[in-house]
């Protein structure tokens, strides 16, 4: 047992899935941070958020690269097997994006005169029209794709729908596809577009299917995106070597963010045992600058991927509670101040701190209100106080709160 005194190299074995949003990870085995530590870290690949789940729950991680939502599901009980987990580390903020089918992007442009550099909150405007133009006529509703139903993905993808006015549980078809095969089932017109992390988005305008239409940034700069996701009893069992995979990874992260470093990450990312896709694609997300459809229109987000800088890396509490704010919203789960309580357990900045020590740029406190500045604005304008969710629930427009069983999802 790790009881906090030196005992040499500490064997970490971590789950992730083909993601630029594992780079972290990556990074921390690849180029030594986790030796530096005195941690070896073994990665595994693995095709889906359950498989990441259950496989962290049966003990064959120690960590894993998980969804920021997964934590906050499993202190709500939630899912097939919603065993305990806890994150002390975000990985970084960005990444996501929507993408809709060419020939879906082609009817909002004939229908509403979209020029192709309309910002998000347009487009999701523009398939409002093409949705209510496709009742009219009785058309099968488009189905869009996301990882998982306990996701930033879902709940990003759910917000810009709204946003637009379009109800995600009654307008449009809601499924699960994982992120490897978002572009494949794109192509194969089993879905109208998706919301999934990189490089699938832009695999899916290099293969002439897509187009991007919002990307993460566009809907809430701030929303935690990945995290490290532990065991409550390993992290109890072991508090040394979970300091010591917070300190690798906070080094590996402030890597990753230096520009001149992207290429020979990408170069690392590229390989098939990690995420196996095209180099140039993979340096060119990572520095923001990605084409948005086969017409070739460009797009840079110069904040596309933040990992470490502006505090990417602390496990907000107030995030983990806006988290919880959606489920709500979208019928997941009935709020209660009992479960607002245990929410609040599930991202844990005490540990954080507790293995970087003092250091400038560490916040103190452990909740802020989240988008109250203009550069962490939410689509819609809306600002999020965790001191009331009833009431920044009931604010919307657009919510499921009267039908709450409808989308209560199994995964």
């Amino acid at each position: 047992m790790d009881n906090g005194q030196d005992m040499g190299v500490r064997v970490v074995r971590a789950g992730f899935i083909p993601l630029v949003d594992a780079s972290v990870l990556i990074a921390a085995a690849e180029f030594g941070f986790a030796a530096r530590e005195g941690i070896q870290l073994e990665l595994v690949k693995d095709v889906s958020w359950a498989n990441i789940r259950d496989r962290l729950a049966f003990r064959q991680f120690d960590a894993a690269h998980m969804l920021a939502p997964m934590p906050v599901a499993s202190a709500l009980g939630l899912g097939s097997n919603p065993s305990a987990v806890i994150t002390p580390f975000t990985l970084g903020r960005g990444g996501n994006a929507i993408t809709l089918s060419v020939k879906l992007y082609r009817r909002m442009q004939a229908l509403t005169g979209l020029a192709g550099n309309e910002d998000a909150l347009a487009n999701a405007e523009a398939l409002k029209r093409v949705i209510d133009d496709m009742k009219e006529r009785g058309e099968p509703l488009p189905v869009l794709g996301t990882t998982y139903p306990f996701s930033s993905h879902n709940y990003e993808l759910r917000y810009w729908l709204a946003a637009g006015g379009i109800h995600p549980d009654r307008d449009v078809k809601l499924v699960v596809v994982p992120p490897p095969m978002t572009s494949d089932a794109l192509s194969a017109g089993a879905i109208d577009g998706f919301c999934v992390g990189a490089p699938w988005n832009m695999v899916a305008v290099a293969r002439e299917v897509g187009r991007i239409v919002a990307v993460k940034e566009d809907i809430w700069p701030s929303s935690p995106e990945k995290v490290i996701g532990v065991r409550p009893e390993w992290a109890d069992a072991n508090p040394e070597t979970l300091a010591r995979l917070i300190v690798a990874l906070d080094r590996a992260a402030a890597w990753c963010d230096v520009p001149d470093n992207r290429r020979v990450l990408a170069e690392i990312l590229a390989e098939p045992r990690y995420i196996d896709a095209p180099v140039d694609i993979l340096h060119r997300v990572l520095m923001g600058r990605f084409t948005t459809d086969p017409d070739g229109h460009e797009r840079t987000v110069s904040d596309y991927f933040t990992f470490h800088r502006d505090g990417a890396n602390f496990p907000w509490v107030s995030q983990a509670q806006w988290i919880f704010s959606q489920m709500v919203r979208w019928g997941q789960v009935d709020h209660s101040p009992d479960k607002q309580a245990r929410v609040a357990t599930a991202f844990r900045p005490d540990l954080y701190r507790h293995a970087l020590g003092p250091r400038a740029g560490i916040p103190v406190a452990d909740v802020r209100v989240e988008g109250g500045q203009r550069q962490d604005g939410f689509i819609d304008g809306a600002v999020f106080d965790p001191q009331d969710i009833p009431a920044y629930v009931k604010g919307f427009d657009v919510h499921n709160l009267e039908n709450p069983a409808a989308t209560r999802d199994e995964a």
